[in-house]
């Protein structure tokens, strides 16, 4: 998988610096507690078709915020999306810091299997610059976003149901929307991010493959677990 990103980076004559896998971090992690029911088979058997040896009801990990490498870089693909509003969704990033952050669009709805985005956190002015890639390395597109926080952001998907964060508190009855797994083999370094774009607690499918992103050069961070008076807190600020 890696490989063929790589070359297809190199046919749009693309050079970027400091992409770095981030295993010694990853390690330091641990598993959520307790871990989410992921029902279907779909992302397992996805996952088996890559070669990972993740077992999706056992594996999830404590990583719903992460901040930027010491490049400054960060490499965000879309794999996969097995949902029918795969046309429709779309992925970005948020300050997790924020009580009501706005949100950084990254893959707009007609983004498919195989288009990527490269990420650029810069200081003076504080920002991210987001390069996006189709599935053949032709650039879509440049923007820049102003007052992004690097070390503390987290994700999101917009789809017809609503908006889903990377963080349980800010999703309905404090439920993950995402799950993150780390890599295996070839992909050890590397993080999977696997989304759910309809409410569990409205009932939804539960299968965590409507977006499945691989992320690349960031640092997870360890996260609390999220209680209905802590983010009651929060929003009381």
């Amino acid at each position: 998988m890696k490989q063929g990103l790589r070359l297809s980076i190199a046919a749009a004559s693309l050079v970027v610096l400091g992409i770095a896998a981030v295993a010694s971090q990853a390690n330091a992690f641990s598993l959520r507690s307790p871990q989410v029911p992921v029902l279907g088979g779909s992302l397992q058997g996805y996952f088996n078709s890559q070669g990972e040896s993740i077992n999706v009801l056992t594996d999830q990990q404590n990583a719903q915020i992460f901040a930027q490498s010491a490049s400054g870089n960060a490499l965000l693909t879309l794999m996969v999306e097995l949902t029918g509003d795969a046309a429709t969704n779309q992925i970005g990033i948020y300050n997790a810091s924020l009580i009501a952050p706005p949100l950084y669009l990254i893959f707009p709805g007609v983004a498919s299997n195989g288009w990527f985005a490269v990420m650029s956190f810069r200081t003076a002015p504080v920002r991210v610059v987001i390069n996006l890639f189709d599935n053949s390395g032709a650039l879509q597109g440049t923007t820049t976003y102003l007052g992004v926080d690097p070390n503390n952001f987290g994700f999101y998907i917009t789809s017809p149901n609503g908006t889903f964060y990377s963080q349980d508190g800010r999703n309905p009855g404090l439920h993950a929307q995402m799950l993150a797994y780390q890599g295996t083999g070839l992909n050890v370094g590397e993080w999977w991010l696997c989304f759910e774009d309809a409410s569990v607690a409205a009932g939804s499918d539960q299968d965590f493959d409507d977006a499945v992103c691989v992320l690349e050069s960031v640092n997870p961070l360890a996260t609390q677990q999220a209680t209905l008076g802590a983010v009651k807190a929060l929003y009381r600020k």
